[in-house]
Parts: C-alpha cells; structure tokens; sequence
C-alpha cells in the first residue's frame, strides 16, 4: 500500500540552496563578533584623569602600555577580519569541520580584548607575553585551517580565483609566524614585539617585489 505525502524530499538545488544560507549566516556572525571585539576593546581602555594638564599627561602616561596593546590587538583583530572577508565572501557552503573550527577562531578573537588588558598590565613581563601571543599564534592556526577546509573541500563558488587562498594562508601564515618567534625572543629582551612588526612586514616587501617581476616578466 503506497502512503502518499506532500513533503517531498529537497532537491539539488533546494540543498544548494540551504548551504549557500548556512554560509552567509555563518560569514555574518563572524562579522558581527568581530565587531564586538572591537567594541570590548576600546570599552577597556583606561581613561587618564587629572586636574591640572601636567596631571592629565602624566595619568595618560603611565598608561602608554595599555594604549599600545589596544593599538596592537585593534590592528591584529583587523587583519584577521580583513582576511577573512577576502576569502569568505567567496564561500557558498559549510561542512562539519568549517562551523566548529570558525567558532574557536572567534573564541580567540573574543578573548583577544581580555588578553590586551592582561599583556597591558605592570610586571611578570614574560608570562602576560607569552599568555597574549599564543591567544594570537591560535587564531591565526584556527583560520589557516579554516581556509585549508574551504579549499579542500571545495566549498567556494565556481571561478573563484585559486591564489585567493593560497595568499591568505600565507599572509596569516607569517603573522603567525611572527607571534611564535616573539615567545622565546620575549624570554631574552622586552623588545620582543617587533617580532609582531618586522615578519609580516618582511613578507609583505618580498611579496611585492615578487608581483613586481612577475608583472615585469609578462610584458613584452
């Protein structure tokens, strides 16, 4: 006996379809909780008090070490947002690998404001170092294993252009690399973080230099 119903089970482009609204959900949340941790950021910001200007200068500061954190994880949590744009607006499918992974990079990121105000406090240099750039060394691991899932598993639109995710991989590939050295040079000196600085800023010139004769090469 044939039991008829109106459900009919989805069709190809139907779950097309729903993956395509599970991805722009997915890419709108992330948005909006890196917002969020740019908002917390500056909600930490310690505010200088006095009465006099003298008063003032001096409050602001002997909190130079917080407004230079700020400075840092405002641009750190920027880079992360712009590479992510560059690569998820492209991204028209998840899987069960991609959720998991893009809510621990925003646990990082969300950690990332409570990370600032500890790296920005007075004392045990070493360890508030250290405790800040694995916080970062994570996130960006967490999102080069983001993109290596998008890549794999192919779940970026068709014609999208295949050096988008290879030059992600590689600019957050070297910014973690520059978190990573930081930690044993911060053993060793308080200068440690130009290691923040002078690696991905490297890798930036080598880039160029290497667009610059490619480009060169192909004129006639």
């Amino acid at each position: 006996m044939d039991v008829s119903t109106d459900q009919e089970l989805p069709s190809e482009d139907q779950d097309m379809e729903i993956q395509a609204v599970s991805a722009d959900r997915l890419t709108f949340f992330g948005d909006a909780v890196v917002a969020i941790a740019l908002t917390l950021l500056a909600l930490e910001l310690p505010v200088p008090e006095g009465s006099t200007n003298s008063e003032l200068w001096h409050s602001a500061t002997s909190h130079r070490e917080s407004y230079l954190a700020f400075m840092i994880s405002f641009v750190v949590i920027a880079a992360h947002w712009r590479s992510h744009h560059r690569v998820f607006r492209y991204v028209t499918a998840t899987n069960r690998r991609l959720t998991p992974l893009t809510m621990y990079w925003l646990l990082t990121l969300v950690i990332t404001p409570f990370a600032t105000d500890v790296i920005g406090g007075h004392g045990a240099f070493q360890a508030r170092f250290i405790f800040y750039a694995t916080v970062q060394f994570a996130a960006c691991l967490l999102f080069i294993l983001m993109v290596r899932e998008v890549r794999q598993d192919r779940l970026y639109r068709v014609g999208t252009p295949p050096e988008v995710f290879s030059r992600a991989i590689r600019r957050i590939g070297m910014v973690a690399l520059g978190f990573l050295v930081s930690i044993p040079v911060s053993l060793v000196t308080g200068w440690a973080y130009l290691c923040w600085i002078v690696v991905p800023v490297f890798d930036s010139i080598v880039d160029s230099r290497r667009s610059r004769s490619a480009q060169e090469a192909i004129k006639p």
